[in-house]
């Protein structure tokens, strides 16, 4: 990933590309707190979505000061990291050398003369992280301190996301480099590895590691009250379809966008990404329709992400007709996957580990197989599913391992769970002093009503769902 050295041209295509990628990928994290509140009971909505709020605060914050420099500040400029796993920190530290006197410095990120700011690249980087930790927060709806929350997303997205990302697209162990394991177990040629690791827009780097750490904090935090005995449905299916939409049109930036410029292979990104995620809403609905005898709305929802999901890492490698099936296998799985939870007792609230780990291993082990050019079922032999295989193991253990020990420490000195009287009588009102329907007002309650309650004339209750 050179510098620009003399000034070149800023390519003006690409920078207005990447602007709205950048932009749309930014949008997911609101659209998944929509997602994950409509799935959550009513009392417990605005905590839900606040969890995702408070990913993008304080992991944004984060991204700038260090996390860049971590992830990618010795690629750009040539400089060693630290076995591998990650780069100085402070190398970059707050982006400010990305910004001279003469404007942004640029960078040829993919060596093709195609330059964009480097603070855009950056920026670009910065939602993968912000939406990464949101999406673990779904594993351990109702029942955590919002505190504990903020304190575990700047921690884990610094011990695990950073690192990961470094590996995987930095130029580190998980990478294409010379020195990385591709190349030690394949060999290398003109210093890249012989064999590229498959992973386009982050199969390990954000569902595998989101999916492995939602399950580890799962099972440290411990299960809801009722979990297992009491029903807890969705309390708004509008929003999680709402939710959905906004998360698929959010994700065109996250895989096309990863491109990082408007050209051919993004466009065939483009179209994979909506045949596996057609694919896999059908393939959800299908297994629902043999075992439950219903097609419901949220298998719907649910099919569509877990889609998005498994073509995450393979967008850029597969055809078309791989996408469908790819996306349809994944939609299955994931679909038969979330009742695992019931099966083995831990508590993944709202899935996370049934869509984003079971389709994320499912994507990136399936580029392996249905890479057009490297994949075994198109002849190009097992090495490169042996590799996808291993990235993914890698990605898993390590995340697992580092975010076990970050949330049994925070459960040592702050402590995860709120008691079980704010537990049952919801969350939002003792963490966030608001209730997400109470459209009267009251003290304590909220930005009270502009309408005085005895001059209200059709006064509306707080709806608290089917099982608050």
């Amino acid at each position: 990933m050179p510098i620009a050295a003399d000034a070149p041209a800023i390519n003006e295509a690409a920078t207005a590309f990447m602007l709205v990628a950048a932009s749309m990928v930014l949008l997911m994290t609101p659209g998944l707190a929509l997602f994950y509140g409509g799935m959550t009971r009513s009392k417990s909505v605005l905590n839900m979505m606040m969890m995702s709020f408070g990913a993008m605060a304080v992991v944004g914050v984060v991204y700038i000061l260090w996390g860049y420099s971590m992830a990618f500040g010795n690629v750009q400029d040539g400089t060693s990291d630290i076995a591998g796993i990650f780069a100085n920190p402070f190398h970059l530290f707050g982006l400010g050398d990305l910004v001279t006197a003469d404007g942004p410095r640029l960078i040829d990120v993919f060596g093709v003369d195609v330059y964009i700011p480097e603070v855009l690249f950056a920026g670009f980087q910065l939602t993968f992280a912000v939406i990464t930790v949101a999406l673990i927060s779904g594993a351990v709806a109702d029942r955590v301190k919002f505190s504990t929350w903020l304190v575990f997303s700047g921690i884990w997205v610094t011990v695990v996301y950073f690192p990961i990302s470094h590996m995987v697209w930095g130029g580190g162990l998980l990478s294409g480099a010379e020195n990385g394991l591709s190349a030690t177990l394949f060999g290398a040629t003109d210093g890249v590895a012989s064999v590229l690791p498959i992973d386009f827009a982050g199969g390990t780097v954000v569902h595998i590691n989101a999916g492995i750490a939602g399950l580890v904090l799962a099972l440290v935090v411990g299960k809801r009250l009722g979990f297992g005995k009491v029903p807890m449905r969705p309390h708004n299916v509008p929003l999680v379809m709402l939710g959905a939409g906004l998360l698929w049109f959010g994700w065109f930036g996250f895989n096309a966008g990863s491109e990082l410029a408007a050209d051919g292979l993004a466009s065939l990104v483009w179209l994979n990404t909506t045949a596996a995620t057609c694919a896999a809403a059908a393939g959800w609905l299908l297994v629902e329709k043999v075992r439950d005898g219903h097609a419901t709305s949220v298998g719907a929802a649910s099919g569509v992400v877990a889609g998005l999901v498994a073509i995450t890492p393979a967008c850029g490698a597969l055809s078309p007709v791989g996408s469908l099936v790819l996306g349809v296998v994944a939609g299955a799985l994931a679909a038969l996957a979330v009742g695992l939870k019931y099966r083995f007792g831990y508590d993944d609230s709202l899935d996370v580990v049934g869509v984003h780990l079971v389709a994320g291993l499912w994507g990136t082990i399936g580029a392996g197989l249905l890479s057009t050019t490297t994949g075994l079922f198109y002849g190009g032999g097992f090495r490169q599913t042996l590799l996808q295989v291993l990235i993914a193991l890698i990605s898993l253990v390590v995340s697992g391992a580092l975010t076990f020990v970050i949330a049994m420490a925070l459960k040592k000195t702050m402590g995860w769970r709120v008691s079980d009287d704010v537990e049952s009588d919801g969350i939002d009102q003792s963490e966030h002093a608001e209730s997400g329907y109470d459209l009267g007002g009251f003290p304590g309650g909220g930005r009270s009503s502009s309408i005085p309650r005895s001059t209200a004339t059709s006064p509306v209750p707080q709806s608290e769902g089917a099982n608050a």
